[in-house]
């Protein structure tokens, strides 16, 4: 059966890395004999250039047909005040097609393999054996939720407001995907919020406490977020999912990056629901977490395996594949283990490099 992917390349090093993971979606297709057929089409900067808006409406129409969306970083400078006055999906070609396809279940693995722990900040005894994944709601909350603006105060001064609101149906549609990503997994999630101080929060914790009792395999706790970020930072080998909202996702996701050496590692993957291993979920949005580094851009140094991972977790999910997708993991692994690393890792391979010695190794594989 044939499978369509929408291809954005982004902004920055945006097209560099999705070109260099391109050969191993194809190469992986093709090893499976599955027909994969890519249309492109441009998002946020790229698409204000070339259209005036971050996302066009054809853009989230072909986003809606297709099985997946392979994404490239997004943003820069020169774009980040050309709606000043305009709300998050107006300012953010990628927010708008989270929102759009309503892809609430952002899943941001991540993973300290040992060949890189001197990598990472942590002593190896400490980050051995890390494997967390970090499920950031990414289409309400804090982000999204209003009223929201800034306007002048009572004293004539500036002032700026965000609302953390969240519904009750939200939450627990977030929390199911969290339970069920747990039991693809090893059957541990604990949910992140701010109970104590927040009113969002003391709703996230009660509708995460009815959910879990639909739940009796998956071992389950609360942390509040501040706690959270201490013990990413202190043990992070206790963690296997972290469901959380969308602002605490942001942060304790770029907090558990750390685990991987660089965020140039980093994948991930936002999904309107997890289903059991083997079937496929759609749709989906598929992107590596590094920024768009525009500093970076037309060296040929960026590292390409965020990106190669998001086509990891691409075919786990959004083709139904997951030993395709472990074996994507697999090439990669066997690339840094060998030494073929990008400047950020501290080596000297251009994302060509790594790009070439990834798909060698994934037909070796098989």
């Amino acid at each position: 059966m044939g499978r369509r992917v929408l291809v954005l390349p982004g902004d920055g090093i945006g097209p560099e890395v999705v070109a260099a993971a391109l050969p191993v979606l194809e190469g992986a297709a093709a090893l499976t004999g599955v027909e994969v057929e890519l249309t492109h089409d441009l998002i946020h900067g790229q698409a204000w250039d070339a259209y005036g808006t971050f996302c066009r409406d054809e853009t989230v129409a072909a986003a809606k047909a297709a099985d997946a969306v392979l994404c490239g970083a997004v943003g820069g400078p020169r774009w980040d005040h050309a709606v000043p006055e305009g709300t998050p999906e107006e300012k953010d070609g990628l927010m708008r097609l989270r929102r759009e396809l309503d892809v609430h279940a952002g899943i941001r693995p991540a993973v300290a393999w040992d060949h890189l722990l001197d990598r990472t900040p942590y002593r190896p005894d400490v980050v051995r054996g890390t494997d967390l994944i970090v499920l950031r709601e990414m289409c309400g909350g804090v982000m999204f939720a209003a009223p929201r603006g800034r306007g002048t105060g009572a004293d004539g001064r500036s002032e700026a407001s965000d609302t953390a609101r969240y519904g009750e149906a939200e939450i627990e549609r977030h929390l199911r995907a969290g339970f069920a990503l747990a039991r693809r997994r090893r059957g541990l999630l604990t949910s992140v919020d701010k109970a104590n101080v927040m009113e969002s929060g003391a709703l996230w914790r009660e509708t995460a406490d009815r959910v879990a009792a639909e739940y009796p395999d998956v071992e389950f706790r609360h942390l509040y977020a501040d706690n959270c970020a201490y013990q990413l930072a202190r043990d992070p080998r206790q963690f296997d999912v972290i469901v959380t909202d969308n602002l605490f996702g942001d942060i304790l996701s770029d907090q558990a990056a750390a685990v991987s050496g660089s965020l140039g590692m980093l994948a991930s993957a936002s999904l309107a629901t997890v289903t059991p291993p083997g079937t496929a979920t759609r749709p989906g949005i598929y992107e590596p977490v590094h920024g768009s580094a525009p500093d970076l851009a037309g060296r040929g140094t960026a590292n390409p395996i965020g990106a190669m991972l998001s086509v990891s977790l691409l075919f786990t999910f959004g083709f139904g594949d997951p030993a395709t997708g472990a074996a994507i993991e697999q090439a990669v692994m066997a690339t840094t283990a060998e030494g073929v690393l990008t400047p950020d890792l501290g080596g000297r391979a251009t994302t060509t490099e790594v790009s070439d010695a990834v798909l060698n190794h994934l037909h070796g594989a098989r």
